[in-house]
């Protein structure tokens, strides 16, 4: 009888098989970890491109849209649901409210970008929410009333697309929102987003996204609450 070669034996397998696999995960631990630098700078500057088209600049490339938001946003503060400054940031900012995230907005720490295009001043103020299908969040640009909107952009992780996704892919949509009013006389918020049929107030409602009424609603419910956070900064 001959002998079993020691590759045949079930622990010779068993041992090359975790050898692979520590060696897969090293390799693909490597590959992160050298990569993650260069996606975390795509990252801020989707981020900063989003900003942007919030205030009506769109359509530039990589190397415009850092040199174009360092330019126009003079400060990222970060404040509180009283609108007191937590961190007042700093020109083109990118290390005190931009580096908030939606559980901050959550736990009341509101990131406010501080923006000066064409020597007006303007507020942009994120704000998070839940669509159709997960989460939804916008860029608003106020103008220095506190009331009026300037510009709006919207995004999402997995709206539908032509219906949901229309939020963000549909520019015209988003351009509805410029000149519509946030809060009445008292400070309560009013704007909102309606079916055509419902609007009664064109001054401060938006028509929704044909065909997607649970994510309008998302967005209205989501602007309504984020401005109710921001109602003391802006209302100041």
């Amino acid at each position: 009888m001959s002998k079993k070669k020691l590759t045949d034996s079930n622990s010779y397998i068993i041992i090359y098989s975790c050898l692979m696999v520590v060696i897969v995960a090293f390799l693909l631990a490597f590959v992160s970890s050298s990569l993650k630098p260069a996606q975390d700078v795509n990252v801020a500057l989707d981020k900063k491109k989003q900003i942007l088209a919030a205030l009506n600049i769109r359509h530039l490339d990589n190397k415009q849209s850092a040199a174009k938001y360092n330019e126009v946003v003079e400060a990222d503060a970060i404040i509180n649901i009283d609108g007191n400054y937590i961190e007042k940031g700093t020109q083109g900012g990118e290390k005190a409210g931009f580096r908030l995230n939606s559980a901050d907005y959550k736990n009341g720490k509101l990131a406010v970008y501080e923006c000066n295009v064409g020597g007006e001043r303007k507020y942009v103020v994120p704000v998070f929410g839940q669509g159709l299908w997960g989460p939804i969040w916008g860029y608003i640009a106020v103008n220095a009333d506190g009331n009026t909107i300037y510009g709006a952009y919207f995004s999402h992780e997995g709206e539908t697309a032509g219906l949901g996704a229309e939020i963000k892919d549909s520019q015209t949509w988003q351009e509805q929102f410029a000149g519509k009013t946030i809060y009445d006389a008292v400070g309560k918020t009013i704007l909102k987003v309606l079916k055509k049929s419902e609007v009664r107030n064109p001054q401060s409602e938006v028509d929704a996204v044909t065909g997607a009424t649970l994510t309008s609603v998302g967005v209205s419910d989501m602007l309504q609450e984020g401005f109710s956070k921001y109602q003391k900064y802006l209302r100041k």
